[in-house]
């Protein structure tokens, strides 16, 4: 692990589009930039762990004004290296934290990345980070899956969600600190390699309880970035919390 980037550093920026390639797909990006989008407003965007430019660089495309704040400048300089990279101001720092100049009508976190933050104090940061950010008015948004304890029977603590081609990926879960991590063991070139990265999973209810101690009130949530309905068998979500035009919950 790089230090200086925390869990990714050149050795996953190298290959994080490749690896999460399906992201890119425009069937997967295109309704998350248009939602995004909308919810902007005309006004400026703040992604926390903008990464390599995934969502950043298409909705800077749409004519929004785009500021990122990431810990990694290995990722950040894959973002730097590509079409309309120089047009996406970026801030080098911890997204529970760091703070940039100016105010915003719209702060985001997608692809599970609340879950990096690995205590529910820092999540808390965070989301207090994002209020601090925005305008009165103004939206954060996130998306998280729904943790999927119901695959685990008593006594189990595993869920393997990537099995051939040599790469092997599963989850560790800790029902009892909401701890998790997601390892992978890939053979390359004849050699065994593995990768782990920790996560604190978190529920939409504590998520809604984060926001209200920030300031925040709920607005919306959806099972994906189309809006479609959450409901009891939805495995992830898109939710987006205001914050009021007086300053309060």
């Amino acid at each position: 692990m790089d230090d200086e980037d925390g869990y990714f550093g050149e050795p996953v920026a190298a290959t994080y589009d490749e690896t999460s390639a399906d992201m890119f797909a425009p069937e997967a990006l295109d309704p998350a930039v248009d939602l995004l989008a909308g919810l902007a407003g005309g006004g400026r965007a703040l992604e926390f762990a903008v990464g390599t430019g995934r969502v950043a660089l298409p909705l800077a495309a749409r004519g929004v004004p785009v500021h990122g704040i990431d810990m990694s400048r290995a990722m950040v300089a894959r973002l730097r290296a590509k079409p309309g990279g120089d047009a996406v101001g970026v801030t080098i720092g911890d997204i529970a934290t760091t703070r940039v100049e100016g105010a915003f009508t719209l702060a985001y976190l997608v692809f599970n990345t609340i879950n990096n933050l690995t205590t529910q104090d820092a999540q808390v940061d965070c989301f207090r980070n994002a209020a601090a950010h925005l305008e009165p008015g103004g939206r954060f948004v996130i998306e998280v899956g729904v943790p999927n304890l119901r695959l685990l029977p008593p006594g189990q603590n595993a869920v393997p969600f990537q099995v051939g081609g040599g790469r092997w990926a599963y989850d560790l879960l800790d029902t009892s600190t909401q701890a998790m991590s997601s390892n992978y063991v890939e053979v390359v070139d004849g050699e065994h390699r593995f990768q782990s990265f920790p996560f604190r999973y978190v529920w939409p209810s504590e998520l809604d309880l984060m926001a209200r101690i920030a300031g925040l009130r709920f607005a919306d949530r959806w099972e994906d970035w189309t809006r479609a309905p959450f409901t009891h068998e939805s495995r992830r979500h898109v939710s987006v919390w205001e914050k009021p035009p007086g300053g309060a919950a």
